[in-house]
């Protein structure tokens, strides 16, 4: 197996890549999102490993309704698809630069946020390069053949138009399971989701409706995350001052920063994760819900952008035409008209109820791991559960399987559906290429990818040793050192 550190040159996809080899590859991934692309720009520099990645979708788009001008990721661009892995790697967003003749432009711009337009644009840079990506795939099934020992993954290749053109099939050592999420609505405005003729959209789709938007007479936001208030932003900008006409509601209790301390972005490393997924499941259970402000919360300066976007408008006297109020729920929502949207509303704190009529309902309710039930319920009798029916998932991002298929070498890993045994870092940009390379190391069964043993200054609990060893000073060797295991 090549060094991974070696710098391949960037080679060109062909114009019609193979569909299925004559062989079992090594490694079939299912979805094409950062996390998987993560895993196929780290394996493709890698001799001797014959992967393929499918996707429905007819090319790379990320998150499209949330482009934003002047939204930024709210993790450093040296979280990329590789180089928290691999520095060296052609994937690189370095790499992204200089072949665009932008590396000194950035050099002067002082970024390290990049804008999620740019990081859209980077990763679609990379999906259009790598030979192994496979769009336009839909994937129908997944099954364990026991005498082969081999997966089957039946796949459905589509036209332009997302039509049916072809049916196929490939074998595969190990499947790599990379389906995102998928947009959360709230039960009460679900069926007025699907109605074409009443504007209530997810935040998702915001910029495909934008325009519907801005000439509501009445608009009302949903959601007290990031998502939320980039788009509230936004709506405010290009309201006139005075007649903005936008509520904004939430149900947590206020509109709460991020929490982004040096120390409190720990728990968005590889040691914390480690630590986590040690916990009883109990234990991991009930700190999921109460971590929330690590990662739904709004980032200082959106909230701050808005707090001056608000008070410039109090300029002349006055004041501006919103009303932003957290603690709200909301309890059932209905039809006014043909187009308008009643909302009934409660106050947790108060336990007052009142109703809301408006024009326009943007859903800033956030994202929810897609089931991998579906997917692969071929697999359902040698997926192991835990006491709440989710799959059980090792540290190396593997599904626990039945013996009978394991033994044999082949695994089926994860990507973002792990929050359960892994914690928050779980759909966090800055882990992908850290847990691209945890897998291919596991797969490979060698270390194509060292990484480290120590991430995190913090001591996440009283035992944990791996990751409390010291580096010794060059020219000196660790002696007698025994290493132990939780």
């Amino acid at each position: 197996m090549k060094d991974a550190s070696a710098t391949p040159d960037l080679p060109a996809k062909p114009e019609q890549a193979p569909t299925a080899p004559e062989g079992p590859r090594d490694l079939v991934g299912i979805g094409i999102g950062p996390f998987n692309l993560s895993l196929a720009a780290l394996a493709q520099p890698l001799d001797g490993i014959d992967a393929a990645f499918y996707e429905q979708r007819p090319s790379f788009h990320w998150h499209p309704g949330l482009l934003i001008d002047g939204a930024t990721l709210q993790v450093p661009f040296l979280a990329d698809l590789v180089t928290l892995a691999d520095p060296a790697n052609p994937w690189s967003f370095l790499s992204y630069l200089r072949s665009r003749e932008r590396l000194f432009p950035f050099y002067f711009a002082e970024r390290f946020h990049i804008q999620r337009a740019e990081y859209d644009a980077y990763c679609r840079w990379v999906s259009e390069h790598l030979p192994a990506l496979h769009f336009g795939h839909q994937i129908d099934a997944v099954r364990w053949n026991p005498e082969r020992a081999l997966f089957e993954v039946d796949f459905t290749q589509l036209d332009a138009d997302g039509e049916a053109e072809a049916l196929g099939r490939t074998h595969a050592r190990n499947i790599a399971v990379g389906v995102g999420t998928a947009p959360y609505v709230p039960e009460p405005l679900r069926p007025l989701a699907d109605v074409p003729t009443v504007p209530v959209v997810h935040s998702a789709d915001y910029l495909l409706h934008r325009d519907r938007f801005l000439t509501a007479d009445h608009i009302t936001v949903i959601g007290s995350g990031q998502s939320g208030a980039e788009i509230f932003l936004d709506l405010l900008k290009h309201r006139p001052a005075g007649h903005e006409r936008i509520h904004w509601l939430a149900r947590s209790e206020a509109f709460a920063p991020m929490e982004y301390s040096k120390l409190g972005l720990e728990h968005f490393t590889p040691d914390y994760t480690r630590y986590f997924h040690a916990l009883p499941e109990p234990v991991r259970d009930r700190l999921v819900p109460g971590q929330w402000q690590l990662h739904k919360g709004i980032d200082a300066d959106t909230i701050a952008a808005i707090h001056d976007e608000l008070y410039q408008r109090t300029l002349h006297g006055g004041w501006p035409d919103a009303v932003l109020t957290p603690g709200v729920a909301v309890r059932t929502a209905g039809r006014v008209g043909a187009t308008r949207v009643e909302l009934h509303l409660e106050h947790v704190q108060q336990g007052t109820r009142s109703r809301l009529t408006t024009d326009a309902v943007i859903l800033a309710t956030g994202y929810r791991e897609r089931p991998l039930d579906q997917i692969l319920a071929g697999l359902d009798p040698y997926m192991r559960r835990d006491s709440s029916e989710r799959p059980r998932i090792d540290e190396q991002y593997r599904l626990v399987l039945d013996p009978s298929v394991t033994g044999t070498g082949s695994n089926v890993y994860v990507q973002n559906a792990e929050r359960h045994t892994h914690g928050v870092g779980a759909p966090d940009l800055g882990l992908a290429a850290w847990r691209s390379a945890t897998i291919l190391n596991s797969l490979t069964g060698k270390n194509p990818y060292p990484l480290p043993d120590r991430t995190a200054f913090t001591s996440f609990g009283l035992t944990d040793p791996q990751a409390r060893t010291p580096v010794p000073p060059q020219g000196e060797r660790r002696t007698n050192l025994v290493r132990l295991k939780n």
